[in-house]
């Protein structure tokens, strides 16, 4: 949740596997031209042929290649002075022909080669197959991508001579200053999408291997057009939709996606929706008393959740669910201090109080490493009951973080990171070896109360040793700081299991089952995500690569309604609106559907997991809301079906309720025309 700044240049983001699952994204992307007779697929050989092949079969048109040779400049060929297309139409780049003082007569040269060149391409790829005529028709102009834009702008002059009711353009990837330039010059322009910033077009694919004249001519002679089109996106998820009431899947499909797993990952796309919460609040009901689940492990920091785990077992000095909760004070105190948390640990109190034995008792976990100060203050007070001189010893070492303000880790981690204050590294570690070094003495009183002070002495100084490193990576880098969070993540989940696989130790016992809540950007796996191309981890990600099929990551989305969030870092709770789903996303695709709360397992191959396999945008909206800025703020490009398991879809969501409801908060529920109604 913290902001980070990342001070080094970006690294490429690749969406897409390969040219042929962009073309599989494109179309999903044309379904308006699905079905016609009067639409016509040209690509841009050689890189657009497979693209625009998987367009045609998707649409059901006709396929063929549509042949633009680049004019490199004499001498410095990777720029391109112009460029010839299929039909003899020559476009120059004035300003690259000026800037290398570019003849006539070469220009007349380098067009007289590229002509020969694209007479012998348009000879074999054809195999004596006269073109496709286009005269009247539509005409989807493929390529696997725009840089400049001269190949492009020489096939839409070119193709207009041979008069064209209507002229598409159509590529995976493209900046946007070119995608609009060509707004402009023909009738519909389909950009799947536009990185910022836009180097190259091979940086948008994993495999961008050249395209062969072998591949062109298999591709050209295989017919695209396979007789009736197949369904489409949004039939074939609707077909395979399971109605979900309130967020919630019907237990048959639960318990066929949830299996033997160990761990399920429960996300959300936004820290403060209602029913995300509601929903997976009542699966994780279903999953403690139906499944055996003995532990929830959220997003949270240890010391807070600690405390409730406490509570929830009968344990320490809290009344009440909200007294419990108290810890949860720093900013998004929303996030756990709320009314679906609150009802849950009171159920888990409950519950707990039913089921007899300690050993068979749930717990509430924490995840996180903000807790930098709390979790230090956690340690020595375990010290000081357990071994006092330790606690001295601790106490000295910890003093090394008092030149900055109490919890402050991001102030101790920018003077640690720039010298304006010492780094702690040394005293965080030194303290936690001589407290796993001393665990066996400290666990040698028998019970399972002092086996659980302990671990969570272990939890907290190990909490400390990497918020120490996390607050200074903060100004190194934004994947570095993201990454030793997920990972800090991801190790504190093995600790916990281990843990509590030793406490219900016993012949013939289970082994230890865990509920995760976490947002969606740390639950889904980022390998499915263009973060993967700057190198970032998730949890899910790294949970699904220890545990394989023993995990399982289940995700929600929304389309529209409202939702508490932040307008800026340490802001108060508001009561937003959410701006309906953009074009392209996976949210507008789900709504598209018209069911209004469903779910959809991606576990086997199907034509809905192919559907949600493509390249989409993903909202992510966390504690922060800026819908000024929606698009760019919140979200990035997925595969969902690689990110999760299964996605759960609920149309029309309302704001989580803080336990602290402000004049702010409650202002946000009313329309904008209260109180006169205009």
């Amino acid at each position: 949740m913290t902001e980070t700044t990342d001070v080094r240049s970006p690294r490429a983001r690749r969406l897409f596997r390969d040219r042929r699952e962009a073309g599989r994204v494109l179309a999903g992307l044309l379904t308006a031209y699905r079905g016609r007779d009067d639409v016509i697929v040209l690509g841009l050989a050689r890189g657009g042929i497979p693209v625009a092949w998987e367009v045609a079969a998707a649409l059901g048109a006709p396929l063929d290649a549509f042949i633009v040779r680049k004019l490199g400049a004499p001498g410095h060929e990777e720029f391109a002075a112009g460029a010839l297309a299929s039909g003899g139409r020559v476009v120059l780049n004035d300003d690259v022909v000026r800037g290398l003082r570019i003849s006539p007569q070469q220009l007349r040269d380098i067009a007289e080669r590229e002509g020969r060149e694209l007479a012998r391409r348009e000879s074999v790829y054809r195999d004596g197959r006269p073109p496709v005529a286009v005269a009247g028709k539509t005409v989807i102009l493929v390529d696997d991508g725009l840089a400049t834009g001269a190949s492009m702008l020489a096939a839409v002059q070119a193709l207009r001579d041979a008069e064209p009711a209507h002229i598409v353009i159509a590529v995976p990837a493209a900046p946007e200053s070119t995608c609009r330039e060509f707004a402009g010059l023909v009738d519909d322009v389909v950009c799947a999408t536009m990185p910022t910033p836009f180097r190259a077009v091979g940086e948008s694919f994993w495999d961008f291997s050249q395209v062969s004249d072998e591949e062109v001519r298999t591709l050209l002679a295989t017919p695209a057009t396979r007789g009736e089109p197949g369904p489409t996106a949004v039939e074939a998820i609707r077909g395979a939709a399971i109605d979900a009431p309130a967020g919630v899947p019907p237990r048959a499909m639960l318990e066929e996606l949830i299996g033997d797993a160990r761990i399920v990952l429960i996300g959300e796309s936004s820290h403060g929706t209602h029913e995300f919460y509601a929903a997976r609040a009542e699966i994780t009901r279903w999953l403690i008393e139906e499944k055996g689940f003995c532990a929830v492990a959220a997003e949270a920091d240890w010391p807070d959740a600690y405390r409730v785990n406490r509570y929830v077992r009968g344990l320490g000095e809290d009344t009440d669910a909200d007294a419990a909760l108290s810890g949860f004070e720093r900013f998004p105190a929303w996030m756990w201090r709320n009314t679906v948390v609150r009802d849950f640990v009171d159920w888990l109190r409950a519950h707990n109080e039913r089921s007899g034995s300690p050993g068979r008792q749930a717990g509430f976990y924490g995840l996180d490493l903000y807790s930098l100060h709390r979790s230090m203050q956690a340690v020595i007070s375990y010290l000081e009951t357990m071994d006092p001189a330790a606690a001295t010893r601790a106490r000295r070492r910890y003093a090394c973080f008092d030149h900055t303000g109490a919890d402050d880790g991001q102030a101790y981690g920018y003077g640690a990171a720039f010298g304006a204050g010492p780094s702690c590294e040394r005293e965080a570690i030194e303290q936690l070896v001589e407290l796993q070094r001393n665990a066996l003495s400290y666990a040698q009183r028998d019970g399972l109360t002092v086996a659980d002070a302990l671990f969570d002495a272990l939890q907290n100084a190990h909490t400390v040793h990497n918020a120490e490193v996390y607050y200074r990576s903060m100004f190194s880098g934004r994947v570095t700081s993201w990454n030793l969070r997920d990972q800090h993540m991801a190790e504190t989940l093995d600790a916990l299991l281990a843990h509590l696989d030793h406490r219900i130790d016993a012949p013939g016992a289970p082994p230890a089952r865990i509920v995760v809540w976490a947002h969606n950007s740390h639950v889904g796996d980022a390998r499915a995500t263009e973060m993967s191309g700057d190198g970032q981890l998730t949890l899910g990600q790294l949970v699904r690569q220890r545990y394989g099929d023993a995990a399982r990551l289940m995700g929600f989305s929304t389309y529209s309604g409202t939702v508490t969030a932040a307008s800026e870092w340490g802001g108060p709770a508001e009561h937003k609106v959410v701006r309906p789903a953009l074009n392209g996303s996976i949210e507008e695709l789900l709504h598209a559907t018209g069911k209004a709360e469903f779910a959809v397992s991606t576990l086997a191959p199907s034509e809905a997991t192919a559907a949600l396999g493509a390249v989409r945008l993903n909202r992510a909206i966390g504690v922060i809301y800026q819908p000024a800025t929606e698009r760019q703020s919140h979200y990035f490009h997925a595969r969902p079906a690689d990110q999760f398991d299964a996605i759960i879809h609920i149309g029309t969501t309302r704001a989580l309720e803080p336990l602290e409801v402000t004049s702010l908060w409650v202002s946000g529920q009313n329309p904008e025309t209260y109180p006169s109604g205009l």
